[in-house]
């Protein structure tokens, strides 16, 4: 969400952002929330003269009033005052009135123009111009048959997609055995990685007002991800990263309280609207997960810095369970409205021969801290808004799927990765129960 007045004196340069984003779409809402803005000035302006003009006829009304009393031939002014004190207190609602409706329709309008991208983004209309940057970690392909995830699953007696079928529907599944602890020893660990880096860990609410949701993401995101409350102003949450933000909407942090550095586990919701291909099925897109979650808030100097460290983080915690990764640069058609910057880390799959995203690190600048109120106060006793990130620290089962692909061996049986064994009871190879 852009300042008003960084629109009212850059519309150029919003604009050219825009088409950057190839959203020649919104080009026409530039020029209509400036005119808007203009609107609403000028009856602010007209307001304010208004208010101050109102004590000064009151007072001359009291006078004739009293003047009349004494002389009758002033009662005829002192009416006419008084019809003027009428009028201006109609207009002045009027006015008011005015101001709500278009400040309305402003925020409608800031709500949808983008965020200005960062000068580093490269520029694209979809993810098919997104660059890779850096891998890390060799890619393998076995010399044997990689199966198909929810087999692999399966030969451990580990998922059971049916009875999900039958209790919730598609995207739906039991984890079981070996797989359901497998999966929380990669939470467990990611918990414990991110908290030996600083963070501070955290348990959210798992629903958000309505107001929260419009401040952590855009409309066109809100609609295609977010399950709402039937009859209550709450929505289950899409990632944690929704109410972990949402915890400081209207504060002002002292600076010396900045960075927040936190970490964060909760259960998502998404609706995944859309057909999927088959590599896509199974427990890769499903309408509920868990997830580990980093969020950063901090001074907007900083918060590039707080980026390359995120999205390294994620690197260095794939790497130490085995898993090859990638970082590819999202282009600026394949960011969403809020972001400045944003890339993926991306796993090999042995299966597919090619990698598919884990985690998505972004920096939002202060899109969510304008919509939210978050701000500091500096030393100095000025007033600003804070930068907000976020990174996925790991989403299993899709991780999972990284996890079980990469460490499989040829009897079928899955190594664990040493920094897992503790969380496992010391298991450090999984053995089929079936084939």
């Amino acid at each position: 969400m852009l300042d008003i007045r960084f629109i009212r004196e850059n519309p150029e340069v919003v604009k050219e952002n825009i088409r950057k984003k190839f959203q020649e779409e919104k080009l026409p809402l530039v020029d209509q929330v400036i005119a808007l803005d203009e609107e609403n000035r000028a009856a602010m302006s007209e307001a304010n003269d208004l208010r101050a003009a109102r004590n000064q006829l009151s007072k001359q009304v009291g006078m004739l009033m009293g003047q009349a009393k004494k002389d009758p031939s002033k009662l005829a002014e002192a009416e006419a005052a008084k019809a003027q004190v009428k009028a201006n207190a109609d207009r002045l609602a009027a006015l008011e009135a005015k101001e709500t409706e278009l400040a309305e329709k402003i925020r409608k309008i800031l709500l949808v123009i983008p965020q200005i991208i960062d000068p580093s983004v490269p520029i694209g209309p979809d993810d098919s111009a997104n660059v890779e940057v850096e891998r890390f970690g060799e890619p393998a392909v076995p010399d044997f048959e990689v199966p198909y995830h929810t087999d692999i699953m399966a030969s451990f007696d580990g998922i059971d997609l049916d009875a999900a079928g039958r209790v919730s529907g598609a995207g739906f599944y039991y984890l079981l055995g070996d797989i359901a602890r497998l999966h929380e020893a990669v939470l467990a660990y990611g918990r414990d990685f991110m908290i030996g880096k600083g963070f501070t860990y955290c348990i959210p609410p798992f629903m958000i007002h309505g107001n929260v949701v419009e401040g952590v993401m855009s409309q066109t995101d809100m609609d295609g991800m977010m399950y709402k409350i039937e009859g209550e102003d709450l929505y289950l949450i899409g990632t944690s990263e929704h109410s972990m933000i949402g915890r400081f909407i209207d504060q002002i942090l002292p600076e010396a309280a900045l960075p927040q550095t936190l970490t964060s586990y909760s259960p998502c919701f998404r609706k995944e609207k859309g057909s999927h291909g088959i590599e896509e099925r199974g427990v890769y897109r499903i309408h509920q997960f868990e997830k580990q979650e980093m969020i950063v808030v901090c001074k907007p100097e900083d918060s590039m810095a707080w980026y390359d460290k995120m999205w390294r983080y994620s690197v260095e915690l794939f790497r130490s369970m085995d898993i090859p990764v990638r970082q590819l640069e999202c282009c600026s058609g394949d960011l969403a409205d809020l972001k400045v910057k944003s890339c993926d880390i991306e796993a090999w799959s042995p299966r597919q021969k090619k990698y598919f995203e884990v985690c998505s690190c972004s920096n939002l600048g202060d899109a969510q801290a304008r919509r939210l109120k978050i701000r500091f106060k500096g030393e100095d006793g000025k007033i600003q808004l804070a930068h907000t990130l976020n990174n996925t620290c790991v989403a299993p089962p899709r991780m999972l799927i990284a996890l079980l692909e990469n460490n499989l061996q040829p009897d079928g049986s899955v190594k664990i990765p040493e920094v897992l064994w503790p969380y496992m009871g010391g298991t450090q190879v999984l053995t089929p129960k079936k084939k």
